[in-house]
């Protein structure tokens, strides 16, 4: 894994982000946690790739508060330009 930030899907909606920062404290030191609210996901940022790779390996498909969480890499963000098409002025 190149990066230290994770996301975190399938969550339960009552998740906070203090409950996940708790979960994934377990593999290392949490830099920053953040839930979604009311959308199902979260993100999760360690403090360096091995954790993250070791927090992924562990919580990747197993139950949390009732639901099997997904946890992989963080994409960047979509860029905010779209292609094709015209412009209207």
């Amino acid at each position: 894994m190149q990066g230290n930030k994770l996301y975190v899907g399938n969550l339960n909606y009552a998740v906070t982000s203090e409950q996940l920062q708790i979960l994934f404290s377990k593999f290392g030191e949490v830099k920053n946690a953040n839930v979604i609210e009311y959308k199902g996901f979260g993100f999760v940022e360690m403090s360096n790739p091995a954790e993250a790779d070791k927090a992924k390996d562990a919580l990747d498909g197993t139950e949390y508060e009732g639901r099997t969480i997904r946890v992989a890499e963080a994409r960047p963000p979509k860029s905010s330009q779209r292609g094709g098409g015209y412009r209207r002025y």
